[in-house]
Order: C-alpha cells, then structure tokens, then sequence
C-alpha cells in the first residue's frame, strides 16, 4: 500500500472506534473546524499502536509519506494519528525535518495537536541536535502565531528532563514573561515547574527579581516542586505585585 492507502485504512480503524455524540462533544471542546470521528485520545493512541505492530518498520520517508497523507484530511483523528506516529518514532527524525513540522504546528491550532508535536517530536530532535535547533526556536519564540511560540517553550520540556542547557529557554521566558496569551503563560511554567524537579534553586532565583511581572498561572506551576519556604516567599510576592 502506499502512503494515502495506509492513511485511508487508519481512517477506517478509527472511525469503527468513534462515537456521533463524542465527535460533537469533542469538536465543541476543542472549538476546532476539523471534522471528527469521535474516537477517543486512548483510542487513538491503541490503534496506531495497532497499525505500527502490522506493517513494515517505517523509514524517514515511508513516515513522513504517510504523516503528511494523513494530514491532509481534516480530520482531527487523522491528525491526531500523525503526531502518534511521529511521537513513536524519534529517532527516525532530525532537524531538516523541522521544516515540515513547522508547517503541521502552524496548522494544528489547539493544544491538543500542538503539545505532543512540540514537547515530543521537537524536543526528541532538540535533545539529539541542541546546536541546530535552538536558533529554531529562537525564531519561533517571536513569531506571530502564539502556538509557535509556544511550541518554542514546550520544546524544552524533554530536555530539562535531563538537565540540558537552561539559558536559551530562560532567554526566551524572560521576552515572553509579560505576555497576556494563556497558553503561553502557562507553557512556561510547565517547563519551570519541570526544572524545579531537578534543579529548584535555578527557578527560585530566576523567578525572585521577576515575581511582579509573571502572571498567577506561570507562579502556580513555577513554584509546584519549590521547597515550601520558598514557594511562599516567592507566591507572596506575586500577590504583592513586587520582585522577591
């Protein structure tokens, strides 16, 4: 079979686990324009899974055949099939493929599509090739599409998992911080609050001059992993509108 073929058969798959009434439910939580076939994220993941075990181990370009087949449907569960298989397949990726990754972020507008492309898929790329893909990033973090720039936060997420370089996320964090977007507040708190797993005494001393200025859902997730004392003396700050 080729690419659209397999596309084509994965759609069947995951029709025959969709619901009418989740399909409303779903396309009215995610606010989306897709169509949807009411098959859940679960589902989703257990068919691909499926899918990934009953073919022929994929290649660069048999996986990037069929993620762009599968994508040009849309259908969110289409979709949502790609971004599993790319998340399946790290290593099969490399930075000349941000190109195109670029392009499915740019199109997905919903956390829902755009987290796992960013937190897994880039950052599984970011990991291996630090060098070629921050200046990405970088980039990323100052467009005008504020998925992109958010993309360019979560991108951090696996890495700080292993106590990668922090200065260019910080970097990035500290041009965004003012921001008023949800998603990016909250994008990049989750990447501190990850950090502060490993390494609280960075958050804390980055968060201490700038507690005036992050928003409430940036400091709650911030502060999560902080020693108590801490949490408290940078949360009262905040609410105090004053740097630590």
């Amino acid at each position: 079979m080729d690419a659209n073929e397999l596309a084509d058969l994965l759609t069947d798959e995951l029709r025959a686990e969709g619901t009418p009434e989740r399909a409303v439910q779903e396309k009215r939580y995610l606010k989306s324009d897709l169509e949807f076939l009411g098959a859940s994220f679960w589902e989703t993941q257990r068919v691909v899974k499926a899918f990934v075990k009953g073919v022929a181990p994929l290649t660069h370009d048999s996986l990037v055949a069929l993620v762009v087949a599968l994508w040009e449907a849309p259908i969110h569960e289409r979709r949502a099939a790609a971004v599993e298989l790319l998340e399946r397949h790290p290593l099969l990726l490399g930075p000349t493929d941000l190109p195109m990754l670029e392009r499915l972020l740019r199109e997905s507008k919903t956390w829902a599509l755009v987290d796992g492309l960013a937190a897994n898929v880039v950052g599984s790329i970011l990991v291996a090739s630090p060098a070629e893909v921050t200046p990405v990033l970088d980039r990323w973090s100052t467009d005008p599409d504020f998925w992109i720039r958010r993309s360019s936060m979560l991108a951090e997420l696996r890495p700080q998992r292993s106590g990668a370089d922090l200065a260019p996320f910080l970097r990035r964090a500290d041009a965004m911080l003012d921001e008023r977007e949800f998603f990016i507040r909250k994008a990049i708190g989750w990447v501190l609050r990850e950090v502060g797993k490993r390494r609280p005494a960075v958050v804390t001393a980055w968060l201490a001059p700038r507690t005036n200025r992050a928003s409430g859902v940036t400091m709650r997730e911030a502060v999560r992993w902080l020693p108590a004392e801490d949490r408290e003396r940078l949360m009262t700050a905040y609410r105090e509108k004053r740097p630590a």
